[in-house]
């Protein structure tokens, strides 16, 4: 049982803890309670997991929301607030967050060429940054079991939208082990396991 050295995880063609960004957008209550793509509850366990995945492997995470500043929305569900720690909230007006000038700043700051997305709704926030940022040359990872759309057939549509732009999708558990890669990196392996036990991946049988 022999690993090879970890590979430069800059310039790995396999999401890293050091090529990647997390994009976080309106998981806003009115947004939470529009969808119907999904269960709403696991649609906010999995999106509280997909932070947990983030914060594990300490990746840049860029959290924006939507006329909160305005008084029309309220802020991030608590839940999710809670996963992610005390990192910037970046307000806007526009429905596309790559049209506003602090998201589209800080996304630029974080120097991270794969862009892992979660968006409510799919068909809207996430399809139109996803579009833009394909369009700028970045890799684009929207995390499908944390998304969800007013309708299913929205957010299939969305998502094949995306897919057929250039977008990868991927899922929690993927993206975990994606970035772990090998179970002797101990620093991190407990975390991805704690994250996979509360979300009823694994189960505790012992």
């Amino acid at each position: 049982m022999s690993s090879y050295p970890i590979r430069d995880q800059e310039n790995d063609h396999l999401i890293t803890p050091l090529n990647a960004a997390l994009i976080i957008i309106d998981y806003q209550p009115t947004q939470v309670n529009s969808i119907n793509s999904m269960d709403r509850k696991q649609l906010i366990a999995n999106i509280v997991a997909t932070a947990r995945i983030a914060k594990t492997y300490d990746l840049p995470v860029i959290l924006s929301t939507v006329n909160v500043k305005t008084g029309v929305n309220k802020d991030t569900i608590p839940l999710l607030k809670e996963a992610l720690g005390d990192i910037p909230s970046y307000d806007r007006s526009s429905i596309n967050a790559w049209e506003d000038k602090e998201f589209y700043a800080a996304v630029k700051a974080a120097g991270r060429n794969k862009l892992l997305m979660a968006a409510l709704w799919t068909e809207a926030c996430l399809t139109f940054p996803a579009l833009d940022a394909l369009k700028e040359g970045y890799e684009v990872y929207p995390v499908v079991d944390a998304v969800g759309g007013t309708s299913l057939l929205a957010h299939e549509a969305a998502l094949r939208r995306m897919e057929q732009a250039g977008a990868k999708l991927t899922s929690n558990v993927q993206l975990a082990c994606e970035l772990q890669r090998d179970w002797n990196r101990k620093e991190t392996a407990a975390g991805m396991v704690h994250v996979f036990r509360e979300t009823g991946v694994f189960l505790q049988l012992d």
